[in-house]
C-alpha cells in the first residue's frame, strides 16, 4: 500500500511538473515588416507549425512632413491579401525620434489623436476590425525621452484606446542606460536582441547579433527591469556596403548567389568580406567596393537564448521573430525555431 501511494505521488508530481511547464511556454509571434501584406506558402507553414498566434504588423513610419511642422504617415501598409483570422494582429508604428525633438505638446497631442483612426482604417482594409494592443517602435534618446513618454501618456487618455494596451520596443542601450533612457509608460516592452554592433564600422564583424555585445549591454541588468519583457530575435540578413573603407549603405539588390560568383567577387577566406572585381551598375556598386555579408545562424540564436534564460527574472510571455519573410525563413527549419521558442 505504501509503495502504491509513493507511486501515485510520483505520477502526480510528474503531471504537475508537466502542467507547469506547459503553462510557462512562450507564445510565439512574428513581425511583418513590409509595405504590402501578402501571404506566401512557406510563411503560412512556419506560422502553423510553430502555432504563432500573434502577428506584429508594421502599419507605417511617422516622420516630418515637408514643412517640418507635423508628423505624417510614411509608407503605410497596403494589403494584397486579407489578414489571417486565426492570429491576433498587433499594429506596430515606427516613429522617428526626431519627431519628438521638433514638435511642441500641442502638436504631439494632435499626432496622438490621429493614430487610432488611421490604424483602425488600415486594419479594416485587411479584414480586421479590432485590436487589443498597439506597439510603438522609437529609438528614443535622453533628449527625446520626455516628449515621447508624454505622447504615450496622452494616448491613454483617448477614449477609443481605453481598452487597448500599449507596448514599446526596447533597444539594448535603453536598458543598459536606464538612468538616462528612463522607463516608458507602457504595459510591456519588447527587447530587440539585434542590431547591436557598429554597422558603419569597416571590418569583419556581425552587427546584427553577437554574444560579446549582448553580454556587454544586458549582463546583470535584465532582472531589475520593472516592466514585463518580451523578446524579439532576428532571422534576417543583409549586405553592408563600403567604398574606400567608408560605409555607404545596405544593399537590397545583392544576393548570396551573386557573392558566390567568382567573376564578380573575391572573398577574404577568413572573414565575411567580399571585394567587387568590376563595376556592378545593377546594384549601384563600383569596382573595389567591399561587401560585408551578415546573417544569423541557428547556433547564434541558441547561444542568445541560453544567455537570456540566465539573465531574465521570468520567462517572457512572448517570443517574437523578426521577421516573417520566406527568403529568411528558408534558412531555418520548423524544428530549429521550435527548439528556440521552447528554450527560454
Amino acid at each position: 500500500m505504501t509503495r502504491y501511494l509513493i507511486f501515485l505521488s510520483c505520477i502526480f508530481g510528474i503531471i504537475l511538473s508537466f502542467s507547469s511547464c506547459q503553462r510557462q511556454q512562450n507564445e510565439v509571434g512574428f513581425y511583418y515588416w513590409k509595405t504590402n501584406y501578402k501571404q506566401d506558402t512557406l510563411s503560412k507553414l512556419f506560422v502553423s507549425e510553430l502555432q504563432a498566434r500573434k502577428l506584429y504588423l508594421r502599419m507605417m513610419d511617422i516622420d516630418f512632413d515637408e514643412s517640418k511642422t507635423q508628423g505624417i504617415p510614411i509608407a503605410p501598409i497596403n494589403f494584397t491579401d486579407s489578414l489571417p483570422t486565426d492570429q491576433e494582429v498587433v499594429p506596430v508604428v515606427f516613429i522617428n525620434q526626431r519627431i519628438f525633438l521638433g514638435l511642441d505638446s500641442f502638436a504631439i497631442r494632435a499626432l496622438a489623436h490621429k493614430i487610432e483612426p488611421f490604424i483602425r482604417a488600415k486594419l479594416a482594409q485587411g479584414g480586421k476590425g479590432t485590436f487589443s494592443e498597439i506597439q510603438f517602435d522609437c529609438d528614443w534618446t535622453r533628449s527625446s525621452r520626455d516628449p515621447f513618454f508624454y505622447f504615450l501618456d496622452f494616448l491613454k487618455t483617448i477614449p477609443a484606446l481605453a481598452d487597448v494596451s500599449l507596448s514599446s520596443t526596447l533597444r539594448l542601450h535603453q536598458i543598459k542606460n536606464i538612468q538616462t533612457a528612463g522607463i516608458p509608460p507602457v504595459d510591456r516592452v519588447t527587447l530587440m536582441c539585434y542590431n547591436m554592433g557598429n554597422l558603419r564600422k569597416f571590418g569583419a564583424q556581425n552587427s546584427i547579433l553577437n554574444q560579446q555585445d549582448l553580454a556587454l549591454y544586458l549582463k546583470d541588468v535584465l532582472k531589475n527591469y520593472p516592466l514585463k519583457i518580451d523578446i524579439a530575435l532576428p532571422l534576417f540578413n543583409w549586405f553592408v556596403l563600403f567604398r574606400g573603407n567608408q560605409y555607404i549603405g545596405i544593399s537590397k539588390k545583392l544576393t548570396v548567389a551573386m557573392l558566390a560568383d567568382e567573376s564578380l567577387f573575391s572573398k577574404n577566406p577568413n572573414s565575411s568580406m567580399y571585394l567587387l572585381k568590376k563595376d556592378l551598375p545593377a546594384a549601384g556598386l563600383k569596382k573595389n567596393d567591399v561587401v560585408r555579408y551578415e546573417s544569423v545562424q541557428i547556433d547564434d540564436l541558441k547561444a542568445t537564448t541560453k544567455f537570456l534564460k540566465k539573465e531574465l527574472k521570468t520567462s517572457p510571455e512572448n517570443l517574437l521573430f523578426y521577421h516573417l519573410d520566406p527568403e529568411v525563413l528558408g534558412n531555418f527549419t520548423y524544428e530549429e525555431l521550435h527548439q528556440i521558442s521552447t528554450s527560454l
